[in-house]
């Protein structure tokens, strides 16, 4: 597994590249995409929706179920990378260069882990 150092986590599999104090880019992790198996389908958010640290903001479908993707913050979609809508395959390929959405207006970040904390609670989770 791949665990960038300069990203954060969330518990529920999600990445978070902050780009500077109020916007992000939100993506799923190496482990999330892998124990998903092979997408075949993004639902994204809409540019301008709000979302809400912890709540659903997308969802994703992989060979093996539909899996909701939950928001690390909250905040407002600023821009969506539509390239996964014909290529979800892409996050498979590259998590961490396959971003999800990019949130503006953060006013609140969710408990989030350093690459190490994550890389345990992975571990952890793998039983």
């Amino acid at each position: 597994m791949n665990y960038p150092k300069e990203l954060l986590y969330s518990a529920s599999h999600e990445w978070v590249q902050k780009l500077d104090d109020t916007t992000a880019k939100i993506g799923l992790t190496d482990f999330a995409q892998h124990s998903l198996g092979d997408l075949v389908f993004v639902n994204l958010p809409e540019v301008g929706d709000d979302v809400a640290c912890e709540e659903t903001f997308c969802d994703v479908e992989s060979v093996k179920a539909v899996s909701d993707v939950y928001c690390p913050v909250t905040g407002k979609v600023a821009a969506v990378n539509e390239e996964l809508l014909d290529a979800p395959q892409k996050i498979n390929e590259d998590p961490y260069g396959a971003w999800l959405a990019e949130i503006s207006d953060i006013s609140a970040f969710g408990e989030l882990m350093d690459a190490a904390a994550y890389e345990a609670f992975c571990a952890k989770e793998e039983g």
